[in-house]
């Protein structure tokens, strides 16, 4: 699978370890937006002649590729609304569908401990809300600081008859650990909507929304992290609980070759598999965190039981491509810089985690289908020259 990806390819000295943050892309889904560009480039939804019908059918059939991939169970009932990405997906959810939802006196509960993007949007929504004079409480899911995960026994006193929607993080971006969404909706009950975050699942390891593994109603992600180009994303709407998801406004152009790079890379992880890609990268970040713990100076955040190869931990459990870690003597931001010496593209700052200040960077690497045994090894060799 590595020989698909050109620019890996291209540059064998280096090893690309940030696809967190944005993923290479397999030569399919260029070969796809260059063919689009080519012969039948136009504006979808408008328009009657043969380039627009061909971009506006292009468009309609990635919507339904979302489902498919998400196996969806009801698709003629559920949305698809395609976004730039995470971020915007989880704004346009809370402005034009939990605002108008909400009432005086109800309550939410959202990660303060998570991805910027899946906080800021529902405190939005909650200043929104207060400016038109609707009290709604919003309160913190609660979490673990050592390992990151929720504390689904804490979750379950903040739950009340007033508890009207949860936002959830399906993969954590700095931890890597799953969750346990599951848990949650046992925790809440059957009733309450849950929006799922799944910026860094999507693309990575199998992800069933109507599923009784995670059940929730909205699922967001982005293309750029799931090997499709930068600027688009989606947003699925299950619409089985409470009001159906509509876009609200005036819809503009949609990216379209945005939307051609994200159905043709739905296609190639369909056809590589996502539980081998799962567990090709659950070996991978096993074999550096087995190593990276036998070196004294630095510290891997996250789940400690996670870190031997010998774990007896559940694989719902274990780290999911991503391992971030501190060397207790060298600035994160620094180390980052002697790592792409050695040839490394890590992420080295404060990883756009909530609450989270300069002071408190680390160093991520973030692994994919592309990377190799090889590369991990070289990385816990130049780790261990700085230990």
């Amino acid at each position: 699978m590595r020989e698909q990806f050109p620019i890996v390819t291209a540059h064998p000295e280096s090893a690309y370890l940030d696809s967190a943050a944005t993923s290479q892309k397999p030569r399919a889904v260029l070969d796809a937006v260059q063919t689009y560009l080519t012969t039948s480039n136009a504006n979808a939804g408008r328009g009657t002649y043969p380039w627009a019908n061909r971009t506006t059918e292009l468009v309609e059939r990635a919507r339904q590729r979302v489902k498919e991939f998400l196996r969806d169970p009801e698709p003629e009932r559920s949305t698809v609304h395609f976004t730039s990405g995470t971020t915007e997906g989880l704004r346009t959810v809370a402005r034009d569908w939990l605002v108008p939802y909400l009432s005086d006196g109800d309550e939410i509960l959202v990660p303060f401990a998570d991805h910027r993007a899946n906080l800021d949007p529902w405190l939005e929504a909650g200043r929104l809300l207060a400016e038109r004079g609707v009290d709604v409480r919003v309160r913190a899911l609660p979490h673990q600081a050592v390992s990151g995960d929720y504390d689904h026994r804490a979750l379950g006193d903040l739950v009340g008859p007033r508890t009207r929607f949860v936002a959830a993080t399906h993969v954590h971006h700095v931890y890597g650990g799953d969750m346990n969404v599951h848990r949650i909706r046992a925790a809440v009950g059957p009733d309450v909507p849950i929006c799922l975050d799944a910026a860094q699942s999507v693309g990575h390891l199998p992800v069933d929304p109507a599923g009784a593994g995670l059940d929730v109603d909205f699922v967001v992600f982005s293309g750029h992290k799931a090997m499709a180009l930068p600027g688009t994303g989606a947003l699925w709407a299950r619409n089985a609980r409470g009001p159906a998801f509509r876009p609200a406004g005036w819809q503009g152009t949609p990216n379209t070759a945005g939307v051609v790079s994200l159905r043709a890379a739905l296609d190639w992880l369909d056809a590589a598999g996502a539980d081998r890609i799962a567990r090709w990268t659950a070996g991978l970040t096993t074999r550096l965190t087995d190593g990276l713990s036998r070196l004294g100076p630095y510290e891997i955040l996250g789940c400690p039981a996670s870190l031997a190869a010998d774990s007896a931990l559940p694989a719902a459990q274990r780290r999911h491509g991503i391992v971030t870690f501190r060397h207790q003597d060298i600035p994160s931001d620094d180390l980052g810089f002697i790592l792409y010496s050695h040839g490394f593209m890590v992420r080295a700052d404060s990883l756009c985690q909530a609450g989270a200040a300069a002071e408190d960077g680390s160093v991520r690497v973030s692994l994919h289908v592309y990377n190799t045994e090889e590369e991990i090894d070289r990385l816990l060799a130049a780790l261990t020259s700085l230990a």
